[in-house]
């Protein structure tokens, strides 16, 4: 996993499995991360996730509720058609934005939330 801060956006790029074996590392991190940091925005990029189990989901409804009481928000980016199905299955896809491409999802999450993103920000 890889941390990512573009202004107050929290973008987590993760990379290979999100199981029960690793799903609480990766929720600490990002926490952490939103706690020390003036983040409105998280962005999952799933460009390299290749697998998510129900673990997955519940990680990421849990940064979703911390994100809505912080008045922030969610959204997901280029999840494989895998994951995508564990994501509809679950309904999430009712709550949280999911983009096709990493790019124009910065580029929308910018609009939305009245935050000019670049994308060449820091690693955290």
């Amino acid at each position: 996993m890889e941390l990512k801060q573009i202004g107050k956006l929290l973008v987590v790029n993760i990379y290979g499995d999100v199981d029960h074996s690793n799903a609480i590392s990766i929720r600490k991190e990002i926490d952490e991360a939103i706690k020390s940091r003036e983040i409105t925005d998280l962005l999952f990029n799933f460009s390299n996730l290749e697998f998510m189990d129900s673990s997955g989901i519940g990680m990421i409804l849990g940064r979703y509720k911390i994100l809505l009481s912080l008045d922030g928000r969610v959204y997901i980016a280029e999840p494989n058609e895998c994951v995508r199905k564990i994501i509809n299955v679950s309904g999430l896809h009712k709550i949280i934005p999911i983009y096709d491409n990493y790019k124009i999802a910065v580029k929308k999450i910018s609009e939305v939330s009245n935050n000019e993103y670049k994308l060449h920000d820091n690693k955290i």
